[in-house]
């Protein structure tokens, strides 16, 4: 027959049979619908035939009218093969199970490696790791990658100057750098204080050294504040100079700010899609269909699926498709200068010490041209203006 493979999927017999007027009895069969291909003769009373399984349940009353005997010799096709695979189901399944869970063990975080950390910051990476979901006994599917937990450390835990993050098997390995901060040496030469800008003296702490100017005295760039040099004149002293000097300061700024600007946000809303990656061909498990939402950003996360200590051509990949939106915001005149002061103030603290206090400020000039504000701010600030400067080695004066 021509369909061999359908008679295969719906399964075929092989049947013997014998007994006289075998030729009338193959016309019966046919003359009833049942189809009969292969016939051979074996003598002058016998022949074999193969038969679909569904009319192999009507042949024996077709035999029994016409003084036939029939057996069946061979049985094929898939209800077969079924019928053997739930006769040895036990073994099928405890084979399936244990294959299951080797690959789901080969799956599991089993170990976190720490290396280059202290105690004290191995004990805080681990809780972040914790916070994470990376952990012990938890499915590898369900974590960060590597990239995103390198990320998240780095960003958490300021100790850390870098931090690399490997997946070994079912390990994680973290190489870690911690920041040195090294502790400011003392400066054990003689010098004096002197002023690193012009300043009006607010106030002063002088640990070591002979103070050379008084409050509220207006000193320009280079200006000694405390020098090192005191005592008698015939046998003077010299010192290295200690102390903080702070002075009044003035910087302007000229800032300008966009009253109206167009940016990018998320909604909030979001859909998970969950597929394997064979090679370049990307196989939907979960999350079909496109998102209700228009316009939206795609975050992958792409893990490697392990059996034993192989690494498998499959992955694992969730997709986050988070919805977006463009916003534009405009600012009011009074809510740019605000703004737009508070930018600047930003920036100047850029350029300070971290103990300088900006005392008061003031719009010097103030201006709205082609959608923006600027400003030109005056600082007032407080800051120690005291720097080191080294004593020649000279006899003083």
């Amino acid at each position: 027959m021509k369909n061999q493979w359908i008679e295969f999927l719906y399964g075929r017999v092989t049947v013997k049979v014998s007994g006289k007027g075998l030729e009338r009895f193959l016309n019966v069969l046919t003359r009833n619908g049942l189809h009969i291909w292969n016939v051979k003769r074996h003598g002058t009373d016998t022949i074999t035939l193969q038969m679909r399984l569904q009319d192999a349940m009507k042949i024996r009353q077709f035999a029994r009218k016409n003084e036939c005997k029939i057996s069946f010799l061979r049985r094929s096709g898939v209800p077969f093969l079924l019928r053997r695979l739930l006769k040895n189901s036990g073994f099928m399944l405890g084979a399936a199970a244990f294959l299951f869970i080797i690959f789901f063990l080969s799956n599991v975080i089993w170990g976190i490696d720490i290396k280059g950390a202290k105690p004290a910051t191995e004990y805080q990476i681990r809780k972040e790791l914790d916070k994470m979901g990376v952990k012990i006994g938890k499915v590898q599917f369900f974590v960060d990658n590597v990239e995103g937990i390198q990320r998240q450390l780095t960003e958490k835990i300021g100790a850390l100057t870098w931090v690399g993050v490997e997946l070994k098997g079912t390990t994680y390995h973290l190489q870690v750098v911690e920041k040195n901060e090294p502790k400011k040496a003392e400066q054990l030469s003689p010098q004096n204080l002197i002023a690193k800008k012009k300043a009006v003296i607010v106030n002063m702490f002088v640990e070591a050294g002979q103070t050379m100017v008084n409050k509220n005295d207006i000193v320009e760039k280079g200006d000694l504040l405390v020098s090192g040099i005191y005592g008698q004149e015939g046998s003077p002293k010299i010192v290295a100079a200690k102390g903080e000097v702070w002075g009044g300061t003035w910087y302007i700024s000229t800032v300008k700010l966009p009253m109206v600007t167009n940016f990018n946000v998320f909604t909030g809303k979001e859909k998970q899609k969950h597929s394997l990656l064979v090679g370049n061909l990307e196989i939907p498990i979960w999350g079909f269909g496109k998102p209700e939402f228009k316009k939206y950003k795609t975050e992958k996360n792409v893990h490697n699926v392990h059996f034993l200590k192989w690494k498998l051509p499959i992955s694992y990949m969730n997709k986050t498709l988070r919805e977006s939106e463009d916003v534009q915001r405009t600012y009011s005149k009074k809510e740019a200068e605000h703004h737009a002061l508070e930018f600047a103030k930003k920036e100047i603290k850029t350029k300070l010490d971290e103990d300088a206090i900006i005392k008061d400020e003031k719009i010097l000039h103030k201006e709205y041209k082609n959608g923006k504000v600027i400003l030109d701010i005056h600082f007032n600030v407080i800051e120690n203006i005291a720097v080191g400067q080294p004593i020649s080695k000279e006899t003083p004066e």
